[in-house]
Formats: structure tokens, sequence, C-alpha cells
């Protein structure tokens, strides 16, 4: 069975190694899953008041993610954080519709530094388990790519065989999590 999944752009910026990224394993892992990429450049900031009418971006949005049997966010680090515009979106989706309740989540990350995207990532799993948002976030198997102005080729294609290898280790024990997930949530339909 093919999994449908949907990669999330943490970011807001027309220009982003992890929205290639993400373009890069939509059509890498093709014959293992449907990914299909979702922006957030038009959901607005983040305001309590504005929960008395909702923006349809949002529920768009929310409707993709509680379809997918997964999702998949790639994550910039600005200032050692996620960006402002993926958590504003996490705000929005966790007061009105909460969209990442039990679903599988992988958070996988690009960035032109050394090291990654390691502390944005650490603040996005932290968030992701936080009350109200509730997503099942992989143990493990951090993506994190360094130096991503270098890892690309011409034509978007990442070009390290090792990179490449890691990313579908990654991606193969994802895929098993995500079965994992939907297997155990059954189970708990069923009792």
């Amino acid at each position: 069975m093919v999994l449908n999944l949907v990669g999330l752009v943490g970011t807001n910026a027309p220009t982003s190694y992890n929205r290639m990224l993400l373009e890069y394993m939509q059509h890498h892992f093709i014959t293992d899953a449907t990914i299909t990429v979702a922006e957030i450049d038009e959901i607005p900031l983040f305001n309590e008041t504005g929960l008395a009418d909702v923006p349809s971006s949002v529920y768009t949005l929310s409707d993709q993610l509680t379809a997918a049997d997964g999702i998949i966010i790639a994550t910039p680090e600005y200032d050692h954080a996620i960006t402002a515009a993926l958590k504003s979106t996490i705000e929005w989706l966790s007061a009105a519709t909460h969209p990442f309740t039990t679903q599988p989540v992988m958070v996988v990350g690009a960035s032109l530094g050394f090291q990654g995207t390691a502390r944005a990532q650490d603040n996005l799993r932290q968030i992701l388990n936080s009350p109200g948002v509730n997503a099942f976030v992989i143990p493990g198997y951090e993506f994190l790519l360094s130096n991503a102005k270098q890892q690309f080729d011409d034509q978007s294609q990442l070009t390290n065989a090792k990179t490449i290898s890691f990313l579908e280790e990654c991606f193969t024990h994802y895929l098993h999590f995500v079965a994992d997930n939907r297997e155990n949530l059954k189970l708990v339909r069923e009792v």
C-alpha cells in the first residue's frame, strides 16, 4: 500500500532548501509514498482574537493534514528555533482544529550552516509533543542537512551518496513508524 503523506514546508520564504528537500523526497520516494508538498505562506500570524473567524487557509491546511497517513515537516533554523511562520501555523492548527493529534510526524531540515537544523528540530519536537498538538513524532532518525547550498545540484538533486543513503534509512524507519501507528490506532479503536 502506497502511503499518502504531506510534506509541510516550515517557512513562508519564496525560496527554501527545505522546500527543495521535500520536493526531492517527493520524487525520490515515489514508489513508497505519495508526498504532497504543502505551504504555509497563506497562513496569517496567529492571534487568539482570530479564533472567532478562523481563516479559510487554516481549514484548508488542516483538512490536508488530517486526511494524510503521516506528515513530514521540513524546518529551517532561525536563531536556534523554528521559523515564526511555522510556529504561528502550528498555533492556529492546535487552537482551531487539532490535525496533528495522533498523526505520525517525521522532522527533517536543511540549513546553510554546519550544524544543520539540530536546535530547530529539538524546538519543533517540543512543540509537537505539547498538549493541544499531540503529534506522534518518530524518535531518533533525525535528518539534518547541513551546508545545503553545496548539497544540491542545478536540478535540485542531492549529490552526496552518504546523505542520500541516510535519508533513505530515515524514511524507511518512518514508513514503519506510520504503519505501526496505524495498526496501534486500529487496535485502540477496537477496544
